[in-house]
């Protein structure tokens, strides 16, 4: 028994008629009663009284005409609710990006997604890179924010976010009075380093191509941690534009130009191509590019 052979039963029922209900099923009338014949078989009950020239139910068939409507309005009705979730996100996201990332790049995206989808719930998985892009290939993220590039074809990557990192400096140091720096005057102070990924990786090629041996004064997992250590003076820093505007404008941390050096720190939302994004996590994309690219463009 399936929902086409019950559309069909119905069409009879209501029409008294094979050859009416033939016509608006657009079907031939050996095809409706082939299927009625085998309804009947199921039901082991003789649903239409065909004798004397005139179609009508039996009594087992008014009972099945009862049960059979109810059966199809449920149907319509269960389709219909989640059409209208489909319509209206709902559910949960979870988005897996690092310390820098969720303090400084995201608030207004989440404030914003927040705002408008209220039923949707957000989690955040706080990680490193290489266990971000580990946590999107085992779907146990949605998708997360990461540096570009992403090499691993098996991703997409929807840009978002244009950065580059500066030379940060307690306000009291001989390098907050400058506008910009070069990486040989940077090298001759004590330097705070994060202990490992793109920017040490990055840092480090600067280093070793301008034949410069720094002077590594501490190596720190917490980018917000290291922001503090400068802060109290203890060395000198390297860190993405973005994540220092507060502290600058709050006079904690001063922020000096690189003047012969660009290191660009671009995020891009990664997710597996394969994977059938819920309508919640395609709002949250668009939020985030419209946000984000918005405030690129006002720079």
């Amino acid at each position: 028994m399936d929902f086409d052979q019950l559309e069909t039963f119905l069409a009879v029922a209501r029409h008294s008629s094979f050859s009416r209900a033939a016509e608006r099923r657009f079907r031939t009338q050996p095809a409706i009663s082939s299927q009625i014949r085998a309804l009947e078989e199921e039901v082991g009950a003789k649903l239409f009284d065909r004798s004397g020239g005139r179609v009508a139910l039996t009594g087992a068939g008014k009972v099945f005409q009862e049960y059979t409507e109810q059966m199809l309005d449920s149907r319509r009705s269960m389709l219909t609710a989640v059409a209208e979730m489909e319509r209206v996100p709902r559910g949960e996201i979870v988005v897996g990006a690092n310390e820098g990332t969720c303090l400084h790049i995201l608030p207004e995206v989440f404030a914003e997604f927040r705002k408008l989808y209220p039923e949707v719930g957000v989690q955040i998985s706080r990680l490193e890179r290489a266990k971000i892009m580990e946590s999107i290939n085992d779907n146990s993220v949605d998708f997360g924010v990461v540096s570009t590039p992403v090499d691993d074809k098996r991703l997409t990557t929807v840009n978002i976010h244009q950065d580059e990192l500066v030379i940060i400096a307690a306000p009291q140091h001989s390098l907050s009075q400058m506008k910009q720096s070069t990486v040989a005057d940077v090298a001759q102070f004590p330097l705070l380093l994060p202990r490992a990924g793109r920017t040490r990786d990055a840092l480090d090629h600067l280093f070793e191509e301008r034949r410069l041996k720094p002077r590594i004064a501490m190596e720190l997992d917490s980018s917000e941690l290291l922001k503090r250590f400068v802060a109290a003076d203890v060395g000198v820093g390297f860190i993405a534009r973005s994540n220092v505007s507060e502290d600058v404008r709050a006079g904690a941390l001063a922020a000096i130009l690189l003047a012969d050096a660009s290191i660009r720190r671009d995020l891009a939302l990664v997710y597996r191509k394969d994977k059938a994004l819920s309508r919640a996590a395609v709002r949250f994309i668009d939020i985030a590019v419209k946000i984000k690219q918005g405030q690129m463009a006002g720079v």
